[in-house]
């Protein structure tokens, strides 16, 4: 059920599909054969996707939130390799930085966090929990950049129609993954009663799947879309700048305590977060100098 909620309610997606511009999902220029190749992409990215979010589900039911977080931190290392391989993405001094940076800020927050091992957990599962969050973390890094990939090689699309396409096909495909996995496990059993036994009541059960479900969509869309406007690199950057930034939510929100470590973490992630946007704004100056150059060589001599 944790691994089907993150993609269950992708149909609140066609309401913003069908108010943006149409991106042609069959431009008439695509042959049977590249449709084909889109389909595939689709089918194979929800697979992936449909495992990772059971990967991630099983780790954290086996690991503390604090081991969790530090596993999961590793994504972005993951990223920065893949994307190198992958994306042809190019490092510099700052981006390595970032990168850097960012992880050590995410590790910090995660052996700040007082939780204990979950009760009940053997060795073998705290095993188990830790291969299967490392293993996600990488296939996350290896979604992203293969996302990626497709936008830039495949769909090859300017409208933002094609990240709400992407993120609804994709979810389509890894939910009916996770229904098949829900019955073929026989958990379905279970789900009366897990309902009858949550401590706020049934209403309480469903609406926090709806709004779980919900709040997922909303994630995917924003990660999907950083992926399409910039990189994958950037999209996992944000991501782990935001496990920094969670402490002040929560501080705001909770009334919960703000660390030392906390504040360290917080100054350190947004220390690699603006390493990133000046190096984008570097891209963005050398990008606009060329332009500018092109457009002076134009320039037609007198008669």
């Amino acid at each position: 059920m944790a691994t089907l909620v993150q993609t269950a309610a992708f149909p609140i997606l066609y309401i913003p599909l069908l108010l943006l511009p149409s991106s042609g999902s069959v431009e008439s220029s695509e042959s049977s054969c590249s449709l084909k190749y889109i389909v595939l992409i689709y089918v194979l990215l929800g697979v992936i996707i449909a495992g990772d979010n059971m990967l991630y589900s099983v780790g954290l039911l086996y690991l503390s939130a604090s081991t969790y977080s530090l596993i999961c931190a590793t994504q972005l290392a993951f990223n920065a390799v893949f994307s190198y391989f992958i994306n042809a993405q190019k490092f510099t001094a700052l981006i390595l930085n970032s990168v850097v940076l960012l992880s050590f800020s995410a590790a910090l927050i995660a052996l700040n966090d007082d939780a204990d091992t979950p009760s009940g957990v053997s060795r073998s599962k705290y095993i188990v929990g830790f291969v299967c969050t490392l293993a996600a973390s990488a296939l996350y890094s290896l979604l992203l950049s293969l996302m990626q990939f497709s936008f830039e090689k495949i769909l090859k699309r300017e409208t933002f129609s094609v990240v709400l396409e992407m993120q609804i096909y994709t979810s389509l495909v890894a939910t009916c993954v996770s229904v098949i996995g829900l019955f073929a496990s026989g958990e379905w059993r279970t789900l009366h009663g897990e309902m009858e036994g949550y401590h706020k009541g049934q209403a309480s059960y469903v609406l926090t799947l709806v709004w779980t479900a919900v709040t997922w969509q909303v994630c995917s869309v924003g990660v999907v879309g950083l992926i399409f406007l910039v990189t994958s690199l950037f999209s996992n950057v944000i991501s782990t700048l935001s496990l920094a930034v969670t402490p002040l939510a929560a501080l705001v929100v909770f009334r919960d305590k703000m660390s030392g470590v906390k504040i360290m973490a917080m100054l350190i992630a947004i220390w690699g977060f603006a390493s990133y946007v000046y190096q984008n704004h570097i891209d963005d100056l050398k990008v606009r100098q060329a332009r500018q150059q092109a457009q002076a060589g134009r320039v037609e001599p007198p008669c």
